[in-house]
């Protein structure tokens, strides 16, 4: 990352008993990978930003304070494995208040000429990273969470994800 610059995403940041949730669902795949992600930095992306200005972080929080959703309810029920990206993950169906919340912060974050990777969003939570085969995956027992906010982010490699900023949901 170049001098001035910081990479941010808009994430879902679980309540102590969520995160306690994905960390006891996350054991019986544990010898996927040696690479498990952190408790402290487990958390479901709704839109990746990348590297942006540091000078453009406020405007970056004050669009997403401006946007206007509900809480919804996210249920992550089943494992599943990106094998271009070699991770699993938790994740479940694309709830509509969920995609309606996506769709806004990308606008948003458009309307203040930010460049950003724009695909679908697929509601899921990383667990592990350098899986080589994730194709014979067990079931899981669902996990509700509850949405009624989301966090602006910033990754700093070698270090847990620090939450920048809360938007309380409607």
């Amino acid at each position: 990352m170049s001098e001035g610059r910081r990479r941010l995403f808009f994430a879902l940041w679980p309540s102590s008993g969520v995160r306690a949730g994905l960390v006891e669902r996350r054991k019986p795949i544990e010898g996927l990978s040696k690479r498990r992600v952190p408790d402290h930095n487990l958390h479901l992306t709704l839109l990746f930003l990348g590297d942006q200005p540091a000078d453009r972080v406020q405007d970056i929080v004050s669009a997403a304070a401006g946007v206007q959703a509900d809480g919804f309810s996210l249920v992550l029920d089943r494992f599943g494995w990106f094998q271009g990206a070699r991770v699993a993950w938790l994740g479940g169906a694309a709830p509509v208040r969920g995609l309606t919340l996506v769709a806004q912060l990308a606008a948003s974050m458009r309307e203040q000429g930010l460049r950003f990777d724009d695909r679908p969003w697929t509601p899921h939570v990383t667990l592990f990273r350098q899986v080589r085969d994730g194709r014979a995956l067990p079931a899981v027992e669902p996990l509700a969470w509850p949405v009624n906010r989301f966090e602006l982010l910033e990754s700093v490699p070698g270090r847990p994800y620090e939450p920048l900023a809360s938007v309380k949901l409607d």
